[in-house]
């Protein structure tokens, strides 16, 4: 048996053909089997070429006008977000671009509003699927499930941890979906919406929504988290770029008081 690894790279999503003069460099590439630079380029959208990245095949009508309703709609978290905000204070305090993007995934990763919990929601779509009781009892049993690598986040992921109501652009965002991108699932929660938030105690996020579309894709949920998290970047790298220009001083945020603040005490003593 050899100790030597293969120089044979093995992966179904990729294949290179290098140059005759120089085996370093690739010729022909090719993704799911076309050729990347001589039969994708300048024929495909952005968005057509990563579903074909994430799954090996071209997307559906059906499922382009989903993913593009989907990527608007994350594509700027806005800066209240914490993966926003996280590249913003990065920016503001001199990091490179590099800093304000890892910062930017490293706060919207978890479960409680981050890609992560797109992957939960997405997994209980594909257990649940449009059975009421079903959801009603994967609710009721929420408090014993502890997702892999994160702490518990309480409540039914895809609904608004802290809303009152369904805000505005989750209902839009639904809106347009059902009518441009309809789904089995996306029908169901726009039809059903008001008995699951009745049994979550929560409205409708974004990421419920997101969830319910991707699902409705036929995507899985690991690659709905990956897409999540990619998809929200934009927002965060605009964001980070404008802060950059400005001083610290000039963080667009109001001023945050300290209970305990040291210097505080020592004025009132």
């Amino acid at each position: 048996m050899s100790d030597h690894f293969s120089n044979v790279i093995h992966t179904r999503l990729w294949h290179e053909e290098p140059s005759a003069n120089d085996p370093f460099t690739p010729d022909v590439c090719r993704a799911g089997g076309y050729d990347v630079y001589g039969d994708l380029l300048g024929k495909v959208a952005y968005l057509d070429y990563l579903f074909l990245l994430f799954t090996g095949e071209r997307p559906t009508a059906h499922q382009t006008r989903t993913l593009s309703l989907v990527a608007v709609a994350l594509a700027n978290p806005g800066p209240r977000d914490p993966s926003v905000h996280a590249a913003m204070a990065a920016s503001a305090t001199g990091n490179p671009a590099s800093s304000a993007m890892m910062a930017a995934v490293a706060a919207g990763a978890g479960s409680s509003g981050g890609a992560r919990e797109v992957l939960l929601a997405m997994q209980a779509w594909a257990s649940c699927g449009t059975d009421l009781d079903a959801w009603r009892g994967y609710m009721a049993a929420l408090p014993e499930q502890r997702p892999a690598f994160w702490p518990a986040s309480g409540y039914t992921p895809g609904f608004a941890e802290h809303g009152v109501s369904c805000a505005l652009p989750v209902l839009q965002l639904l809106d347009q979906l059902c009518r441009l991108a309809p789904s089995t699932q996306l029908s169901w929660l726009a039809a059903q919406r008001p008995a699951l938030e009745q049994a979550a105690g929560l409205p409708l996020a974004q990421n419920g929504v997101v969830a319910a579309a991707l699902s409705g894709m036929g995507l899985a949920p690991a690659a709905g988290e990956m897409l999540t998290l990619l998809l929200r970047l934009p927002g965060a790298a605009a964001h980070a770029l404008e802060q950059a220009g400005h001083s610290f001083r000039q963080f667009p945020f109001f001023e945050l008081d300290l209970l305990n603040d040291p210097r505080a005490a020592k004025e009132t003593a």
